[in-house]
C-alpha cells in the first residue's frame, strides 16, 4: 500500500485511481437511475454514467496506447452523442410537464388515455 501512496503522491496517477473514480461514478448513476422518480433526476444518472465511461475510456487510452489517442476522439464523440441526447430528452420531459404539470414517472400512464 506505501508502494501505491508515494506513486500516487509523486505526480504519477496510477490507472486504478481513475478506475475507482469512474466506478463510483458509475454505481451512483445506476442507484440514481433505479432509485429516482423524477425524470429530470434520472437524466442526470444516465449522463453520470456515460462520463464514467468516459473516463474510462481516456484511461485506459493513456496507459495502453499513449502515443495515440483514439480514447481521447472516442470520449469526445460519446460527449457530443450524450449533448444531442440531452437536447431531446429536455424537449421531450418540457411537453410531458406541459401536458401533465409533473415530470414524475409514475404519472406517465395518464398520457395512455
Amino acid at each position: 500500500m506505501g508502494d501505491l501512496m508515494t506513486t500516487f503522491f509523486s505526480g504519477q496517477v496510477p490507472v486504478e485511481a481513475y478506475l475507482g473514480v469512474s466506478l463510483i461514478m458509475f454505481f451512483a448513476g445506476v442507484y440514481g437511475f433505479l432509485t429516482r422518480r423524477n425524470m429530470l433526476m434520472i437524466l442526470i444518472s444516465i449522463e453520470l454514467m456515460l462520463n464514467a465511461a468516459d473516463i474510462n475510456f481516456t484511461a485506459f487510452n493513456r496507459y495502453l496506447f499513449p502515443a495515440q489517442l483514439e480514447g481521447f476522439y472516442f470520449a469526445l464523440f460519446t460527449i457530443a452523442i450524450a449533448a444531442c441526447e440531452t437536447a431531446v430528452a429536455i424537449a421531450i420531459i418540457i411537453n410531458i410537464y406541459r401536458n401533465l404539470t409533473s415530470v414524475e414517472v409514475g404519472n406517465l400512464d395518464q398520457m395512455k388515455e
